[in-house]
């Protein structure tokens, strides 16, 4: 009997043993912690953001995600505009709306925000004509060329699986033909007001400000990184770029993903982009703690880090926080009407200009018309928002030669011949793109002046073809 308890003893010791491990090795990558701030974050914008129902945000938008998210228990204080989550019942990270800095990580003795418009203002603006609003065009006035039957099928085919997690689950999608919206729709539970997160499309929005920045403040984007920055508003890890390689790297490197840096686009659950999200309060200070692995301006590398990097830069135009953090309102979103429009910050306070833009389906489709029409904006294209020549920067190729000629300025060059993404689908050559995880898209074809909008939830990537879906609206086009 002693030596059955004594095995009995050992083996839960043993047991114990491992359990104390595996929480250990979770621990170190960090995964209790990002997946907590993946949670908070996430259902905090999407509640108070967007607006959307709190009740089912957990399983909509988190728990398909990963099975381990599953441990993950959820605190919704809208009173407070914040959202506590709590892994395994014991790792707490909590969210909080914050004025023109969205949802943001781990600032609970902040005093909260409220959404920039009310429901009501959102409610009018989607039954207004565009492009002060975003009713579309009824079908029977899209004028000629354009079959209508064709593209209603199209419309209709995109939301096929909406609401599943394991399906297309598409929430959003509008198409414009020379200005004018021929159609815009959302998937039941989802309002034409209702902003969604554009992930990656985000990056393409960062390098239109970073671009309009330069032009205001005479600031030239070959600046080398070390010296893009006023004394007083250096980030602290600037001087050890300064002692090494990376003293090379300018803020046009940063532009177009080629700055040479020693890093990953890791989306494991201990990769680099959830423990530059969600597991460090600066992400830019994250991305720069990479070595320089080959010379600048030589490799292009789709990076979250880079625009992350690239935000940072932008902040350093400015002379104090308040000013930055209302710039993209002031000088982007609401010169075109794009009311729902938000981009958050980390906790440091700097722009996540990879991933954190949330805005609505029409929102998305202005910021795609703008960028169309270089820069210019209105009835008759009079106001120029963004200096001209935006939209040759953001076509330029990162690098003359690979994988970066399917790359511009933080935008995607789908229908490059060789490299796009969409290469061998026949799309025009000119077809570029903000590209987004889990299924975002805004394409634009300047040589059919078309845009076309989709937005979702696409956890199975197969699911969803974007070249597919760019092709069958362009079938249903006047060529």
């Amino acid at each position: 009997m002693k030596k059955q308890s004594g095995w009995v003893r050992n083996t839960l010791l043993a047991l114990l043993g491992l359990v104390a491990v595996v929480i250990g090795v979770l621990l170190y990558i960090g995964i209790p912690q990002n997946a907590a701030g993946m949670a908070a974050k996430g259902i905090c914008s999407a509640a108070f953001v967007a607006g959307r129902p709190i009740a089912t945000l957990l399983a909509d938008d988190v728990l398909p995600a990963s099975p381990v998210l599953g441990l993950i228990g959820i605190d919704v204080r809208p009173a407070e505009s914040r959202v506590h989550a709590t892994f395994a019942g014991a790792f707490q990270r909590s969210a909080t709306l914050l004025p023109n800095r969205g949802c943001v990580l781990d600032v609970d003795g902040a005093n909260p925000g409220k959404p920039a418009s009310s429901a009501a203002t959102k409610i009018a603006k989607s039954r207004q004509p565009w492009p002060q609003g975003d009713l579309p065009l009824e079908s029977a006035d899209w004028g000629p060329g354009v079959n209508a039957a064709a593209l209603q099928k199209v419309s209709t085919q995109v939301f096929v699986g909406a609401g599943d997690p394991q399906a297309g689950n598409a929430r959003g999608f509008a198409v414009l033909h020379k200005g004018r919206l021929l159609v815009l729709k959302t998937a039941p539970g989802f309002a034409t007001h209702t902003p969604l997160h554009g992930w990656s499309m985000t990056k393409t929005v960062t390098g239109m400000l970073m671009d309009k920045l330069s032009a205001e403040t005479a600031f030239n984007l070959d600046t080398r990184v070390v010296d893009a920055f006023p004394a007083t508003r250096e980030p602290g890890w600037l001087g050890a770029w300064r002692k090494d390689a990376r003293k090379a790297i300018k803020v046009s490197d940063l532009m177009y993903m080629r700055d040479g840096l020693a890093s990953t686009e890791d989306y494991q659950p201990w990769g680099s982009v959830p423990k530059m999200l969600w597991g460090r309060p600066d992400a830019a200070a994250f991305a720069a703690e990479a070595q320089a692995e080959i010379e600048s301006g030589r490799r292009w590398r789709y990076l979250s880090q880079s625009a992350n990097l690239l935000s940072v830069v932008a902040r350093g135009r400015f002379a104090n926080d308040a000013d930055y953090w209302a710039y993209p309102a002031r000088a982007l979103f609401e010169p075109i009407g794009a009311t729902t429009a938000v981009l958050e910050t980390d906790t440091s306070g700097n722009w996540v200009g990879s991933s954190y833009l949330w805005a609505s389906v029409g929102d998305w489709a202005r910021l795609g018309q703008l960028m169309l029409n270089d820069g210019r904006w209105g009835a008759s294209k009079e106001q120029q928002v963004l200096p001209p020549g935006w939209l040759k920067r953001a076509k330029t190729p990162s690098t003359p030669d690979g994988a970066g000629q399917a790359y511009g300025a933080q935008t995607w060059l789908y229908g490059h011949p060789t490299e796009g993404r969409c290469k061998g689908v026949g799309l025009p050559e000119d077809t570029l793109a903000m590209g987004g995880h889990w299924g975002q898209m805004v394409a634009m074809v300047p040589s059919r002046d078309v845009v076309i909008v989709r937005l979702g939830w696409t956890f199975n990537r197969n699911q969803f073809d974007g070249c597919a879906l760019i092709a069958d609206v362009l079938k249903a086009l006047p060529g």
